[in-house]
């Protein structure tokens, strides 16, 4: 399945000063060199390669308030916002390129407004290894890509959480996490008291991939705008080890492709983040080369091609046939 006549936006921001490890700054290039643009383009895309944002070099402050580098993490989140909302407002797809997990609260917030002024339901697949909801008062690092769900759903530095004139900017049963395997003590409380939908890695291993991404896409409909903010370290680090924060156990790459597979299923994606990619880490650029694979699929590519059965898009059950 390709998705014709859709224009991608490629928006590179490279920046790691949210982060822990210095080296994301080089994810947007990485993907480029690995032929993301080559790769959406055959599915049937227009991909308009925006090139990269600038912004602040990365200060490598020590926390201040229980927030490091907060005045550059801002200052990048305000140059995505805007050119993830002037991409919406064009109609295309943004893609941003990270850089870290802290852009995206710039990027979420331009989306949750275009969905909320244009009427449309919004959901958030959050694939990360972390929960990704500290706060300054419960991080022991500061570093920001640890806390941007809890920025987007209102608990942090009032200059992010209400970036896009709301806040909170999302709501938390908007959420679905998908693979996470390593929560904070603090964190865990607040993802409870906010229930979260959170599809750990132990209810993938119990449930099977498959049964995690029905539950997980439960309920999305033509009046959706799905966002996926893909974290790669969502992955197994055995299969990509250019992240600077590793977590054993993750999902293998047969289970990474049925998500982006089902995921693709919907045909509802309209926005998505790649980020926390760190080429420094990475052996011959493996890690970029498999999240662009990856992203194929999330876009449509599929070995097999399932039958079609009246009223569904996709017969999930019943036999193969191959294309050649």
């Amino acid at each position: 399945m390709s998705v014709p006549g859709r224009t991608v936006r490629l928006i590179g921001a490279p920046t790691d000063v949210g982060a822990a490890e210095c080296g994301a700054s080089m994810g947007p290039e990485a993907l480029r060199v690995a032929g993301l643009g080559r790769a959406l383009e055959g599915r049937g895309l227009t991909v308009i390669d925006q090139g990269n944002l600038s912004g602040p070099a990365n200060p490598c402050e020590a926390p201040l308030g229980g927030y490091r580098n907060l005045a550059a993490v801002l200052e990048w989140n305000r140059r995505i916002y805007a050119a993830v909302e002037e991409s919406l407002g064009a109609g295309h797809v943004p893609i941003l390129l990270g850089g870290d997990h802290a852009l995206a609260i710039g990027s979420l917030s331009a989306v949750a407004r275009h969905c909320r002024e244009s009427g449309r339901k919004l959901r958030v697949l959050w694939l990360d290894a972390h929960a990704d909801f500290n706060t300054g008062e419960l991080s022991p690092s500061g570093n920001l890509h640890g806390m941007p769900l809890a920025c987007l759903c209102g608990l942090g530095p009032r200059s992010l959480t209400a970036l896009g004139g709301h806040t909170p900017a999302i709501h938390p049963q908007w959420i679905r996490q998908i693979g996470v395997r390593s929560v904070d003590e603090g964190e865990r409380r607040l993802v409870h008291e906010l229930a979260v939908e959170v599809f750990d890695m132990r209810y993938i291993d119990e449930m099977g991939m498959r049964a995690t991404m029905e539950q997980a896409l439960a309920g999305i409909d033509a009046d959706t705008h799905l966002h996926v903010s893909f974290d790669v370290d969502f992955l197994d680090p055995d299969i990509a080890p250019g992240v600077g924060t590793t977590v054993p156990g993750g999902p293998t790459y047969r289970e990474a492709q049925l998500c982006m597979e089902m995921i693709a299923d919907t045909r509802q994606v309209g926005s998505l983040d790649v980020v926390e990619l760190n080429p420094a880490l990475d052996v011959r650029n493996r890690t970029a080369r498999l999240a662009v694979d990856l992203l194929e699929s999330l876009f449509g590519k599929s070995t097999l091609v399932r039958r079609q059965s009246p009223g569904r898009p996709l017969d999930v059950v019943g036999p193969l046939s191959v294309t050649r």
